[in-house]
């Protein structure tokens, strides 16, 4: 019996170091952020895990997306912007990475899809060639990959020199992710990628973005909190600027601690 216990015990004490085994890809320590006098982050501290896909909920204005941007320096583009606090990627200071390097690693997946106006071939090509790669064995391959990993492969393999805008727009949102995968990223940021797409361009997106969480962290902005539901490991709930709660998806959607998180996922307001 007691060899029983001992053996039950093990079991309990691996199962809890798989459950913490992925390391902190991102580690977000109070951050803030203007926009001029505009205060639209507000402290906001978390860590993101690494191959696990973590889900940004809230309403309208609320600092999602503004904070997705941040982990790829993308509101160093916006003029007048100030970004305080530390964020580091794999323990290292967003801020001291070239940022050519960062957005290399750091990857992202806009809201409507946008792929450049010229084959679906060139569309998956172009950021290899960017980074000096010109062996077409080499790109044939990295093409192949990419659209296979994005689950589009099937559909344009007998096309791949057909303009991209022709596709569908659940095609193209999967491009744009097949082009994202080509330049073989760790993290991929999503800022609501399936709200221009109709239902059953969602499901696929939602399906890929489940498989491709084997192989990369993924970070989503979504307005459904449905889909946050159904895809996502972990769940931050933001309103007016600020993390209110940030836990284990099914926790928070079952028992949030916060009223406020409650009342916004049982539809109170928002």
């Amino acid at each position: 019996m007691e060899n029983v216990i001992e053996q039950n015990e093990i079991l309990n004490i691996d199962k809890n170091l798989n459950e913490d085994e992925n390391i902190d890809i991102f580690t977000i320590e109070k951050v803030n952020l203007f926009y001029g006098n505009n205060h639209v982050l507000k402290d906001i501290s978390m860590k993101i895990k690494d191959k696990e896909v973590t889900a940004f909920i809230g309403p309208s204005g609320c600092g999602k997306s503004t904070l997705l941007r941040c982990l790829n320096r993308m509101n160093d583009l916006i003029q007048g912007c100030k970004v305080e606090g530390l964020i580091k990627y794999e323990d290292q200071d967003i801020k001291d990475i070239n940022v050519l390097t960062l957005r290399t690693n750091v990857g992202m997946v806009f809201q409507n899809p946008n792929p450049f106006p010229m084959s679906i071939y060139d569309n998956i090509a172009y950021g290899p060639r960017c980074a000096g790669i010109k062996k077409k064995e080499i790109l044939n391959q990295i093409v192949e990959d990419s659209l296979k990993k994005a689950a589009l492969y099937d559909e344009v393999k007998d096309r791949l020199k057909d303009s991209a805008l022709g596709l569908s727009g659940g095609q193209q949102q999967r491009l744009c992710i097949a082009r994202c995968i080509a330049m073989s990223p760790k993290v991929i940021l999503m800022d609501e990628p399936t709200s221009a797409l109709d239902p059953i361009a969602t499901s696929k997106i939602e399906d890929l973005i489940r498989e491709l969480k084997k192989d990369y962290t993924i970070i989503i902005v979504t307005h459904n909190m449905q889909q946050a539901t159904r895809i996502s490991d972990n769940t931050a709930f933001f309103l007016l600027g600020e993390v209110v709660e940030f836990d284990k998806t099914e926790r928070l959607f079952k028992s949030p601690q916060d009223k406020r998180t409650e009342d916004y996922i049982t539809g109170r307001f928002g």
